[in-house]
């Protein structure tokens, strides 16, 4: 019986193993993925600074700016909302279930 349940101690602790493993990788990649988007970000600003300046004479580049503020706004409102599902599951994790109701079910305020 004892090895029975040292071989399923064994299997749980792989899966852990595996488990904080696969958490550890995805961490890694997500901060080097960040790095990259901050050094493509500073990129794109940097165009963007010479582009408002040129727009008063380029109604075109006036146009395509215009688009551009839409599509960076909507942008941040998804950014928005994984911060807040971060931040939610922070608070779950470290209180518990207890505040549940609390902190409702949906960072945009439906509900869902």
């Amino acid at each position: 019986m004892a090895e029975f349940a040292s071989g399923i101690a064994d299997k749980v602790l792989e899966k852990l193993g595996f488990l904080a493993y696969e958490e550890f990788r995805l961490v890694l990649y997500i901060k080097n993925d960040l790095e990259e988007l901050n050094h493509t970000m500073s990129t794109i600003k940097s165009v963007l600074l010479d582009a408002e300046e040129k727009q008063a004479s380029n109604h075109a580049l006036s146009g395509w700016l215009r688009q551009l503020k839409d599509i960076l706004y909507e942008a941040e409102d998804v950014l928005d909302e994984v911060e807040c599902r971060v931040l939610r599951k922070q608070v779950l994790k470290q209180y518990g279930r207890t505040i549940r109701g609390e902190i409702g079910m949906s960072c945009t305020g439906g509900g869902t």
